[in-house]
């Protein structure tokens, strides 16, 4: 078995990121999230339909259904009747995720306010231009009919009325993400591609040359990955796995949450408003309002820092979204990913001894027992000291006499790597051999701190 499944790792060459469209997220879906409750405080057990959803995400005990009629692994695969619950692991909860239909179209932050703008770059319009469009205080041109405006022009709530009292269903203009929904359905990227590098052959104002490349770049980007730039318009948001967001019972009995329930909370409640509000036929004005907070709860969820307006918890600091789990040292692809825990290494301040040879280094007592354990267990087993390496553990573990004499005969002729970050050339690590020292700082030449670009404030 894990033949096979090393196989298939070694089939895959590269990932790639690219937009996810519709359908993608909603095959990705194990249901859709309608309530914005987590869990039931008085029986402590998560809502149906909600953020923490049994039935969506998986069981919280492992092979148990929600209603408790299946339990053990006997049953595993059994979708009970009665609550809709799989009987698996409780794993599971790390990797489903579910899904929010949209009562109304969202645009992604990432596009439209990022430098550059990627849905500007596209339609030709400034990313001032687009914000007033999104959060409808404007509207856009989607087809100017026989008027005298232009596709993409922007004009106010009287001048959209004045023209379509004249023009009637030949003229069409709107706001929100829908309009630009609509204006990127229309867009053929092949056509838009020849267009700019006509205009590019033929213009001589390089700040003219210099937009016309940002915008050849973005569209070569759309036509080469197979994306489709409606995309960046969302009627689906994926709703991550509820392990990814938990939420702990403290020992005072209070609740601690992640901020991403919280900004899954409003936006939920916004949509529920807005559709209840969509089938009570409530006028123009109001329904307007509420997509532009759907708009501002789908913005703060995925990036909240950049939001004119961040959303606050508790002494005013910006709720934690998508962006910022992701993002930074701290983030799923430094900490997690690209940063890995290593057996048999340590990490210590380091201290000047100028004692030391050039190539020596001073290595705590303890440091040197997680690094040199192999070695010891294996003389210890050689020695008949130890008849098993569980047993020689305990005698690590004990810190018996024996060990130390064998420490010191191991770390003969085993030097040890040194690395200081950040590891810009190859200086960043070098080999020492190492000398047992009591405490816990690890001991260098001050000579040998050149190479590192290390000093001694706490490095």
């Amino acid at each position: 078995m894990p033949e096979a499944l090393y196989d298939k790792v070694n089939e895959i060459g590269s990932v790639g990121i690219m937009l996810a469209s519709p359908d993608d997220i909603r095959s990705w879906s194990y249901g859709e999230v309608k309530k914005p409750e987590t869990i039931n405080y008085r029986t402590y057990r998560s809502e149906k339909d909600g953020l923490f959803c049994e039935k969506i995400f998986g069981p919280e005990k492992d092979y148990e259904c929600f209603c408790g009629k299946y339990k053990g692994i006997k049953y595993k695969g059994i979708v009970c009747e009665r609550c809709g619950v799989k009987v698996t692991t409780s794993k599971v909860r790390r990797k489903r995720m579910g899904h929010i239909n949209l009562a109304a179209p969202v645009a992604h932050i990432w596009f439209f306010k990022a430098m550059p703008s990627r849905i500007g770059a596209l339609l030709s319009v400034k990313a001032s231009s687009l914000e007033r469009v999104i959060y409808f205080q404007d509207y856009i041109v989607i087809d100017p009919g026989p008027s005298e405006l232009k596709q993409k022009e922007l004009i106010n709530e009287e001048k959209c009325r004045e023209m379509r009292n004249l023009f009637g269903d030949q003229f069409k203009a709107a706001m929100g993400a829908e309009a630009l929904s609509m204006l990127l359905a229309e867009l053929d990227l092949e056509e838009l591609s020849t267009e700019l590098r006509r205009e590019l052959s033929e213009t001589n104002s390089k700040q003219k040359q210099k937009d016309l490349i940002k915008r050849l770049k973005t569209v070569e980007s759309f036509l080469h990955s197979g994306n489709d730039p409606q995309w960046m318009v969302l009627d689906v948001t994926p709703v991550i796995p509820p392990d990814l967001r938990p939420l702990v019972q403290l020992e005072s009995g209070n609740f601690a949450t992640s901020d991403l329930n919280d900004l899954y909370r409003r936006l939920i409640n916004r949509n529920n408003r807005l559709k209840k509000l969509i089938d009570l036929n409530a006028p123009e004005v109001i329904i307007r309002n509420e997509k532009r907070m759907l708009q501002q709860s789908a913005d703060a969820l995925f990036d909240n820092n950049r939001c004119r307006r961040p959303v606050l918890g508790s002494r005013n600091r910006p709720l934690k979204s998508l962006t910022d789990m992701i993002k930074g040292k701290q983030g799923r692809f430094r900490e997690n990913l690209l940063g890995k825990r290593v057996d048999y290494s340590a990490r210590s301040v380091i201290v000047v001894e100028p004692e030391l040879k050039l190539h020596q280094c001073g290595l705590p007592k303890k440091i040197a027992l997680e690094l040199y354990q192999p070695f010891i267990i294996r003389r210890l087993r050689e020695l008949g000291l130890a008849d098993t390496i569980k047993s020689a553990k305990k005698m690590l573990e004990r810190r018996d006499e024996e060990v130390w004499d064998i420490l010191e005969e191991v770390i003969d002729k085993h030097p040890v790597l040194l690395n200081r970050a950040p590891t810009l050339h190859r200086m960043g690590i070098q080999a020492f051999e190492p000398v047992l020292v009591e405490g816990n700082a690890i001991k260098i030449h001050p000579l040998v701190c050149g190479g590192f670009n290390a000093d001694f404030d706490g490095d």
